[in-house]
């Protein structure tokens, strides 16, 4: 069962850190990738890797580039097949090594109908629930629909009435089979003011089994996790025991080992839980379990898998301090956490607060909609949950991010609301209170953005310059004469600035700015009488601007509008990048506001694009399975007359 080589069934950041685990055991470490990740940092990571001509859910082929490389085990990470009892069973066929808990455990499990079964025969509380959709009552709504075979927020809806309940059903058992490959979905009660609380348990297989506390990870959006915590501000000692008796006794009644987590719904009212389901793999919150215990818990699960004892009991495993971990994605939350795609011109972590940056992404890394859209989870480790609040928040303002649109800002609003700090974490966090999606910014920071970024556009200009290269911008033998740019971010910022003879600049409305150096990446500047250290990227036509509370991404205007890239008149746009799933209308068809026009998906994520208002589709521009890029037009709609 001992091996010295470990082939990772994974991509991104989960990925590198196996590896990094792996490695510090000594371990060979042997990674796979497709073509489109063929430049992304964790295959650097690998001291070997091989490439499929399929995908990361090919497990076949996963298995046949571990016996050609030669590896003795296989790690699935977690996604993909990590909760693939077949897979599982395959690799043990191979007579290579699973490093994860046994095939029975992840089929009894992973099926969260038998797993329900299963907590119930353990004395577990469950919430009530049902696979027939025939029998409900109007009395039984809210329902949640759940994908039987997985989690993540996919095959997900919440459903408030009859009227609405065949095609949620329909939208859940599509992605639940595009994200899982099986179907099968089930109703539960939905509790509306609840907590997401989960147990880590860890065993080994000579019957030692510890868990090693909570984790909360309450606030969401689209169903899936945002912030995960520990401990938990809302759960009392006797609750807390409680649950990690229950997590204990459903682990114990099937034989576990190697790491799990046992997840709980609390209902915040009567601070009742109940079981949800067991994750039979790595989570990806792991790391504020390993900040407060100091396991690390991906070499507990190497040792675990080389048939090692834990080496601790349940009395051994202390807590200190308070870990935070916010999930930085590729998405819009401006425009409801839609998806986004691109290329990142720009990814430097800021130096200090320290904070443990787990990515899969660099400057030059290509976003799309094939994956996940996490970028990074950020983990922060503290003496007390504010502490460690105000350092993640400050390292994830000083992350210069550019290229693609990314959820940092409302992370950012969410650590530093009033209603975090004080403990108010429900999974109806952001609807309730809303923070802010958008960064927002003082007067003054928006002056330093754009004088930064107009005085670097004109440095940059000079270094441009063939002719008279020596003069300032705007020169002439008489007086100098103002010059502008237009930004936009948003709104539009005309800013204007004329050179003194003096060297310095007058900028807009009566302000007085310095160059003391510009580079092609940072401009130094003094702005009435305050120093700046501002990085710029450029990217194209817009320019990523990097102030205290975050980045500023401006699109450049042009003086002179190219024909034909205006939106036509009445055009639907696509909110986000992707694949048409359906098209439900044609050319002449009369519509309602409200009405499905089209159906995207992206990230094994369904969204449905309906009629603003009433109309005539006048012209439809896309077709079943073609993909589209955010804000593709893909129908024109004319007002009804």
């Amino acid at each position: 069962m001992s091996f010295d080589s470990l082939l990772i069934a994974n991509r991104g950041e989960i990925a590198r850190r196996v590896a990094r685990a792996a490695r510090e055991m000594g371990l060979y470490v042997i990674g796979v990738y497709v073509e489109a990740d063929a430049r992304e940092p964790f295959v650097d990571d690998c001291d070997d890797a091989l490439r499929l001509d399929t995908s990361y859910l090919d497990a076949h082929g996963i298995v046949a580039a571990a016996r050609a490389s030669g590896a003795q085990a296989v790690h699935p990470g977690y996604g993909f097949l990590s909760e693939n009892p077949d897979f599982a069973r395959l690799v043990e066929g191979a007579g290579l090594t699973w490093v994860g808990p046994s095939p029975e455990a992840i089929a009894a499990m992973g099926d969260k109908i038998a797993a329900k079964q299963a907590a119930r025969r353990a004395g577990v509380p469950v919430l009530e629930s049902r696979e027939d959709a025939g029998g409900v009552q109007d009395a039984d709504f809210p329902l949640l629909i759940k994908a039987a075979a997985g989690g993540g927020g996919k095959g997900m809806r919440i459903v408030h009435s009859r009227d609405v309940l065949a095609e949620a059903l329909g939208a859940a058992r599509r992605e639940a089979a595009s994200a899982f490959g099986d179907d099968r979905v089930f109703l539960e009660r939905y509790v509306a003011a609840s907590r997401h609380v989960e147990i880590q348990v860890l065993g080994d297989r000579h019957g030692n089994l510890v868990q090693l506390g909570e984790r909360e990870c309450s606030i969401q959006r689209r169903h899936q996790k945002l912030v995960e915590e520990s401990p938990s501000s809302a759960i009392d000692e006797a609750t807390r025991a409680a649950m990690g008796e229950a997590a204990l006794a459903l682990a114990r009644s099937i034989g576990y080992y190697s790491l799990g987590t046992v997840e709980f719904l609390v209902d915040d009212a009567t601070r009742e839980f109940f079981f949800l389901e067991v994750n039979t793999r790595l989570q990806v919150e792991h790391p504020v379990t390993e900040e407060v215990t100091g396991i690390d818990l991906v070499r507990a699960q190497l040792r675990v898998a080389q048939g090692e004892p834990l080496g601790f009991e349940q009395a051994d495993v202390l807590t200190r301090g308070h870990a935070i971990e916010v999930r930085l994605c590729a998405e819009d939350a401006d425009a409801g956490f839609l998806p986004a795609t691109g290329v990142l011109a720009a990814f430097e972590p800021v130096a200090g607060p320290a904070v443990r940056w787990e990515s899969g992404v660099g400057a030059g890394s290509r976003v799309s909609v094939a994956f996940d859209p996490l970028l990074a989870k950020v983990i922060a480790h503290a003496p007390t949950r504010a502490e460690a609040a105000a350092r993640l928040a400050r390292a994830l303002e000083g992350l210069h991010v550019g290229g693609v649109t990314t959820n940092r800002d409302v992370l950012v609003s969410t650590l530093r609301s009033p209603a975090f700090l004080a403990g108010d974490t429900t999974t109806d966090f952001i609807e309730r209170h809303r923070p802010a999606r958008r960064l927002v910014l003082s007067e003054d920071e928006w002056l330093v953005a754009t004088t930064a970024a107009a005085l670097w556009l004109q440095a940059q200009h000079r270094r441009e310059a063939t002719v008279l290269d020596f003069t300032p911008s705007g020169w002439r033998n008489a007086r100098l004469p103002a010059q502008s740019v237009t930004l936009r971010e948003h709104d539009e910022h005309v800013v204007s600035y004329a050179a003194r003879r003096d060297g310095t600049f007058d900028v807009g409305d009566g302000h007085r700015a310095t160059v003391i150096s510009c580079t092609e990446r940072v401009i130094d500047l003094e702005i009435d009488g305050r120093r700046r250290h501002v990085r710029v990227t450029p990217a194209g036509e817009r320019l990523h601007v990097q102030v205290s509370r975050g980045t500023v991404s401006f699109d450049v205007q042009a003086r002179f509008v190219v024909p034909g890239t205006q939106v036509p008149h009445g055009g639907l746009i696509a909110p986000m990048p992707g694949v048409v799933l359906a098209v439900r209308v044609a050319p002449g068809d009369h519509v309602s506001a409200g009405e499905a026009l089209v159906v995207l998906e992206a990230m094994k994520m369904e969204h449905v694009v309906s009629a603003p208002h009433d109309g005539v589709v006048s012209e439809v521009l896309v077709v079943p399975a073609q993909q589209v890029e955010r804000g593709a037009t893909l129908l024109s709609l004319e007002d009804v007359l």
